[in-house]
């Protein structure tokens, strides 16, 4: 269900490029990690300020969020899922994707 909605929110918000990595069984971080891209700086912090506070309404999740100043790369930690949004220069830079996914998740999101 939060799965479901940090993907609605991003999805509403137009962020581009949107992967969901199962990360169960893998680490005990998080169940699932998603990453996104925004067109600009400014389009990344919207898309990150609406997700928390769309997490808050809806179930009282209070969020830690990192890197919003620079609205390069913004961490959303919502507890079972960890949410990176980034400007995609920056995400080809760090490919988060080819780090947690297997070469056959990578092949059906297209990374």
């Amino acid at each position: 269900m939060l799965l479901e909605r940090v993907l609605s929110s991003l999805e509403d918000d137009k962020a581009e490029s949107i992967v969901s990595i199962d990360l169960r069984g893998k680490s005990d971080v998080a169940d699932y990690m998603v990453v996104c891209s925004g067109r600009s700086s400014r389009q990344v912090v919207s898309i990150a300020d609406k997700l928390v506070e769309r997490l808050k309404l809806a179930f009282r999740l209070s969020s830690k969020v990192e890197g919003k100043e620079a609205g390069d790369w913004v961490l959303i930690d919502a507890g079972d899922v960890v949410v990176h949004v980034f400007r995609p220069e920056v995400r080809e830079f760090y490919q988060l994707e080819k780090m947690w996914m297997s070469p056959a998740e990578r092949a059906r999101a297209g990374a």
